[in-house]
Parts: C-alpha cells; structure tokens; sequence
C-alpha cells in the first residue's frame, strides 16, 4: 500500500471514529479513554466543528455549545428555534447571542440558539464562570458533549461526562508530537541493536538475561511513549495522519517481540511481568532494576 492510499484509510478511520463519538452516553459514568478520544475527535482540527470553535476563538468571543441527546431536553429554557443545517459560518454568527446553541445528535444541524441550560445546581462543579458551570453540570447530568469557549481566557473546553478537556492549539500539538516522534526514533534503533545482540547470542546458545532486560526495558518505554502520543494524534485530527503513519511504522511489532523475550525469561510467567511493567511510569522504565523485578531477577545479574 503506498502512502497516499494510507493516508486515506486513516481519514477514513477517522471519519468512522468520529461518528460514534456522537452516540448516546449513559448518564453519570465514568469516561474511558476510548471514549475522551471520541469525544475529542468531534473538535479536532480538519472538522467543521473546530473550524467554527476557532473562529469564534479568534473574533474574541465566547459561546456555549451543547450536542443533543435524549437526557438533553429536560434542561433547555427559553431561545429559538433554528432547524438549519451546520456549517462553522451559521454556529459563528449564532454563537454572538447569549445563550446556549443545540446542536443535533449527529451534529449535522443546528436545532436551536439562545437558549437558557438548567441543570441541577446541586451538581459539584470547580468552575467559576456561570458559562463553564452550566457546561460541566449540564455534561454531568446528561452524559453529552458540551464544548464552552472563553473569551478572556481565548480558549476551548472540552465538558463530557465527568471529563474536561482543554483543547490545545494545533501548533503546540504538533511540535509536542513530533518531539515524542524523534524520542521515539532514538529508542527503536536501540531495541533493534539490543535485540539483534541478543539473537546473536542465543544463537550460539547463550542466554544473556542483561541483553533480554534492555529489549524488555527499551520495547515498554516505545510502548509507553506510543499509549501517550495516540492522544495527541487523536486531539490532532487531519493535522497529524502522516505522523499517526509514522507512529505505525516505529512500533511496529515492538509488542510483539517485547512479549517473546518476556515470556522466555520471566520468572513469573508472561501476564504477572506484563502487569507489573504497565504499571511502571516512563522515569520508572528507565531504571534497569524495576525490569529485573518484573520478571523476578532482583538480584544483581553479571554480564
């Protein structure tokens, strides 16, 4: 597959991702991270909705906007109707009145504008803006997304569920991003030479445990680095796919191989070390005898 058709398919998978971001939320639960993920698709740069939400940014307005579900409509006071369909221009133009803006639930309409958001006051909230607590309590209430733009504070926030999100600017994302890249560039050359070490000398019927433990440490740091750089890529949208693509490509098989190596030299069998080495921070994995722990080498291995 060359890389225009990959390109494709990965806008593609993020068209598809974006649409069930959209689906109802059961109320009051705790968000997982695949589901902040596809909460932050619907705003991430390349869509409609983060076209409209950074121009409204830019003109120095604020503006509260609320996708429809069916906990919604208890909520809503007051304002008008609009039945139109979404294009950034008409949420701008909206987004100038005080006021709430309805969108529908599958974001392809704006239903209404103006409108008042009740939800319980009795809901915690550590917001101090009358905008941004109806925002996060009418998110909680509901399970909805809930985006606030701040005027003063020139920003975007994320409300879903029990979850806030503040949205980054797209240059600041790709420079963190492409500097998690290089990081990631360096350590997979040095899995490649440790590992190819290490086959070289259980060729000759050597098993060399210092070898298997910097594979081991250098494929769950790439791992690691890999689990945190999906959610910029993800808050990135059309703006990071050739990264994304890149992202592929460094990690490839690195789990693979990882857990191979695990399981010949584990004390304690593939899934115990496994867990304990997910749990090790990236500072953590950088020390070689958290690695001897995981797979029960806790005493000083010689070379």
């Amino acid at each position: 597959m060359g890389e225009k058709e990959e390109i494709n398919e990965v806008q593609t998978i993020f068209q598809k991702e974006m649409q069930e971001a959209i689906a109802p939320a059961k109320n009051n639960a705790k968000v997982s991270k695949e589901e902040l993920y596809n909460a932050l698709r619907v705003i991430a740069p390349g869509t409609n909705f983060r076209t409209a939400l950074d121009n409204i940014v830019k003109g120095g307005r604020g503006a509260l906007v609320v996708v429809e579900n069916e906990n919604l409509t208890p909520l809503l006071d007051g304002g008008f109707r609009v039945n139109c369909r979404f294009t950034p221009q008409k949420l701008v133009e909206l987004g100038k009145m005080d006021g709430a803006i309805v969108l529908s639930q599958d974001m392809k309409r704006i239903d209404s504008a103006n409108v008042q958001l009740t939800p319980d006051s009795k809901i915690k909230t550590n917001e101090t803006g009358t905008r941004h607590k109806a925002a996060e309590r009418t998110a909680k209430q509901t399970g909805t997304i809930v985006i606030a733009v701040s005027a003063r504070r020139h920003e975007i926030i994320l409300f879903y569920k029990n979850a806030k999100h503040v949205v980054k600017y797209t240059a600041e994302l790709l420079r963190t991003a492409n500097e998690q890249i290089q990081l990631l560039e360096k350590h997979r050359e040095l899995f490649d030479a440790y590992l190819e070490k290490l086959t070289r000398a259980e060729l000759r019927n050597y098993y060399n445990v210092n070898h298997a433990i910097s594979v081991i440490q250098k494929g769950r740091i790439i791992i690691k680095i890999s689990e945190d750089l999906k959610r910029y890529l993800v808050e990135l949208g059309s703006e990071g796919v050739l990264l994304k693509t890149r992202l592929k490509e460094i990690s490839h098989n690195v789990e693979k191989e990882t857990d191979l190596v695990l399981k010949d030299y584990t004390k304690i069998g593939l899934t115990k070390s496994k867990l304990l080495l997910e749990t090790l921070s990236y500072d953590e994995l950088l020390d070689a005898d958290n690695i001897k722990k995981a797979i029960a080498y806790e005493k000083e291995i010689k070379a």
